[in-house]
């Protein structure tokens, strides 16, 4: 990319992201005021979209409750399938959230008991994205100016926030930074949809600095249960290592198991190490959450039974998702600020 290109892209991020008024996010410490949700939000013409104050109060608290950890691959494509949602499905899953009365945090957030964006009455839900595929995050290049493609996952979210009051850029990405077929920060090569290799990075530091969590997630998703520990250390911590390499010290919390396979030797899923042989230096992780592939809503931070190594999430299959959220108002069982 061209130093022009690169002015002209930030600009127009900077341009984008004002007003939005964001609140310091769970992860890292890092403050979120370029909220990038685009122009003043307005309301339908009809009136049918619900602010935060409405919903205040309408549900008792209730913080031992179940939280959704909403569980997301590819973004697009024709119909809905295994590991991908249409970006219809994807956007009808924001709307029924929001009307449900559940506002947006990341797994950190959850972590630190940090509830404070979720107003009274109403119930936090986690969005996490697996697999860093350039549907999920997507540039468009056009007479040398990058814009983030409204059709692409984030491009969705921040379209949705335009009209949606209280939506946030709280969302978990799970990332590969060696993934075959442009799973590799989202999208490597030209023919994967369009996306420079040149931009990885940017996205990467573009998610951070809005507020999203970074999350980690193996170097090229292997199956951990079927390597030997030092396999299993080395795919994770070179995957930290190349989120450090597009954002400087930033302290990657979460991981998210691939296949939600464990390996043989169950802690290094959460702390371990790798020296590089070729230049003797070593990285180190450790991580304070991680993800199973299903299981559920997950139990509440307050719950004495939570267990931060092993949070369940639901997948975005069929409609598992509203009949997760159908089961927990049924039951009165969701977790309420």
């Amino acid at each position: 990319m061209t130093f022009r290109v690169a002015l002209i892209m930030l600009a127009a991020l900077a341009a984008c992201s004002k007003g939005n008024g964001q609140a310091k996010a769970g992860n890292n410490n890092r403050e979120s005021n370029l909220g990038a949700n685009g122009e003043k939000r307005a309301g339908s013409a009809s009136g049918d979209v619900a602010t935060a104050d409405t919903m205040k109060g309408k549900l008792p608290k209730n913080q031992t409750g179940k939280i959704p950890i909403l569980e997301y691959h590819v973004i697009g494509g024709d119909k809905n399938s295994l590991y991908t949602r249409t970006a219809a499905s994807f956007r009808a899953d924001l709307e029924d959230v929001y009307k449900r009365g559940y506002r947006p945090i990341t797994v950190a957030q959850m972590l630190d008991k940090d509830f404070s964006e979720v107003p009274d009455g109403m119930s936090p839900v986690v969005f996490v994205f697996d697999d860093a595929s350039p549907e999920q995050f997507r540039y468009i290049e056009q007479n040398g100016q990058l814009t983030i493609d409204p059709t692409s996952g984030v491009g969705i979210w921040l379209d949705f926030a335009k009209t949606h009051p209280g939506w946030r850029n709280r969302a978990t990405f799970c990332m590969l930074n060696g993934g075959a077929m442009g799973h590799n920060f989202f999208g490597d090569k030209e023919k994967f949809q369009g996306q420079n290799n040149a931009w990885r990075f940017q996205k990467v530091k573009w998610l951070a600095d809005q507020g999203f969590e970074l999350c980690s997630h193996t170097l090229w998703h292997a199956k951990l249960s079927q390597y030997p520990d030092a396999v299993v250390q080395e795919q994770i911590a070179r995957n930290v290592m190349g989120i450090d390499s597009a954002v400087t010290g930033y302290k990657v919390r979460t991981f998210a198991l691939p296949y939600g396979l464990w390996p043989k030797n169950r802690p290094l899923a959460w702390q371990g190490s790798w020296t590089n042989p070729k230049t003797g230096k070593t990285q180190a992780y450790k991580f304070d959450a991680v993800l199973e592939v299903a299981g559920g809503p997950a139990k509440s931070p307050y719950d004495p039974s939570f267990n931060p190594k092993s949070i369940n999430r639901i997948e975005a299959i069929g409609n598992d998702i509203s009949r997760q959220l159908d089961m927990l108002d049924r039951t009165k069982t969701r977790f309420v600020k």
